[in-house]
C-alpha cells in the first residue's frame, strides 16, 4: 500500500480508504455485520489505515462498526466522520442560512455523539456531511469547531461537498480554515479537476474522493438486466433507462482504454488516484473479496497519462441522485 499526505494536516494516509456508508445497513442492502468486521479488518491487514463514516450512516450503526474495529487493531487508524445538517437536508439548499444547518450548538452535540457510537476519545477528522459558502461569513459554527479542536475531541475539520457541486467550497479552500474536502470525482464526473482540485493543491487542502466507482456504475457489473432488493437505494439511482446509459458507457470505455471491462473497476480508481491533488479515495467495501480488489490498486501506479487523456472523452455531465 502507498500512503500520501493528507493536504496540511501531515496524516500519512492509505491511498485506498475505507468509505463506510453500505456498512450503515439502511441504504445500502445485502451485507451482514459479520461481513462487514471482517472486511474492515481486511482492509488493515492489507495497510488501509483511513476510513470514513458519518453520524448520519444508519443512525450510528456505521460508527459502531468502525469504532470496533479500530479500538481492537493494533494499527493507527484514522477515522474522519461527518455532521448531519441541522435540518436533515441534502444537498444543501441554496438561500438556506447556516443558523438552519449548521450552528456551534449542533456541531458540539453531533460530535459528542459520535464520540461515543465510535468509542474513541478523538476525531480525526470531523466533516460537515454538506456545505455552501454561502455560510462562511455566517452564523457561529465555526465557534464550535475551534472549540472542539481545543479541547482535543477533533484534530481537523472538513467539509464534505455536495454531489456533483465542487465549486460550492472553492471560498471555502481558499479561506485556509478547512483541511480536507470530500468529492464526488470519478470517469463520469471530472469537474472537480476544473476548479475545486487546482485550488486545493495550491492551498494545500487534503482532497478525499467519494464516489469513485460511481455508486457501483463503474464496476463494469451494472447490465440492462440487474435488480436491486428492495429498500436499496441504488433502485432509484439505476432507475428507468440509467443501468442501460451505464452500460453502454462502460463498453465504450473498455473499449477506448483496451481492457476488458472487468479491468473497469482498476482503471477507475488509478484515475483518481492520477491527479496529484487527491490524497485518497473511499469506495464502499462491503466483501472481502471487494477489499481484495480494490486494496491492490493502491500501489502508488496511476493510470498512463495516455489512457488518462482518453478518458477526459468521457466526462458524463448528469445527476443520478435527483428525478
Amino acid at each position: 500500500m502507498n500512503y500520501r499526505t493528507l493536504g496540511k494536516t501531515g496524516l500519512k494516509v492509505s491511498e485506498i480508504g475505507y468509505g463506510a456508508w453500505g456498512i450503515g445497513k439502511t441504504s445500502w442492502i445485502g451485507a451482514s455485520d459479520e461481513e462487514s468486521l471482517q472486511a474492515l479488518n481486511r482492509s488493515i491487514e492489507l495497510g488501509l489505515n483511513f476510513i470514513d463514516t458519518a453520524l448520519g450512516y444508519g443512525n450510528g450503526h456505521s460508527e459502531k462498526l468502525v469504532g470496533q474495529v479500530v479500538r481492537e487493531s493494533k494499527e493507527t487508524i484514522y477515522v474522519a466522520t461527518k455532521i448531519p445538517p441541522k435540518n436533515f437536508q441534502w444537498p444543501a439548499r441554496a438561500g438556506v442560512p447556516a443558523n438552519e444547518t449548521f450552528t456551534a450548538e449542533h456541531v458540539i452535540a453531533s460530535t459528542e455523539q459520535s464520540l461515543s457510537n465510535l468509542g474513541l476519545e478523538r476525531i480525526d477528522v470531523q466533516q460537515f456531511h454538506v456545505w455552501s459558502d454561502d455560510w462562511l461569513e455566517q452564523g457561529d459554527w465555526l465557534e464550535g469547531v475551534r472549540k472542539l479542536k481545543e479541547q482535543g475531541k477533533i484534530r481537523f475539520f472538513g467539509v464534505s461537498i455536495n454531489d456533483h457541486q465542487p465549486e460550492t467550497a472553492i471560498k471555502l479552500v481558499e479561506s485556509g480554515i478547512v483541511d480536507t474536502v470530500q468529492v464526488i470525482y470519478n470517469i463520469f464526473d471530472q469537474s472537480p479537476q476544473d476548479q475545486l482540485l487546482p485550488a486545493c493543491e495550491k492551498h494545500n487542502v487534503g482532497v478525499i474522493v467519494r464516489v469513485a466507482l460511481d455508486e457501483g456504475g463503474l464496476t463494469g457489473r451494472i447490465t440492462p438486466e440487474t435488480t436491486f432488493e428492495e429498500g436499496d437505494f441504488r433502485n432509484g439511482y439505476f432507475r428507468g433507462d440509467r443501468k442501460q446509459q451505464v452500460f453502454d458507457r462502460v463498453q465504450q470505455i473498455a473499449a477506448d482504454l483496451g481492457i476488458a471491462v472487468e479491468a473497469v473497476p482498476e482503471a477507475a480508481l488509478r484515475f483518481v488516484l492520477s491527479h496529484p491533488a487527491v490524497s485518497t479515495v473511499i469506495p464502499g467495501m462491503r466483501s472481502i473479496r471487494n477489499v481484495e480488489s480494490n486494496m491492490s490498486f493502491g500501489d502508488g501506479n496511476g493510470l498512463p497519462k495516455e489512457q488518462v487523456a482518453k478518458l477526459g472523452a468521457h466526462r458524463w455531465i448528469r445527476n443520478f441522485y435527483q428525478a
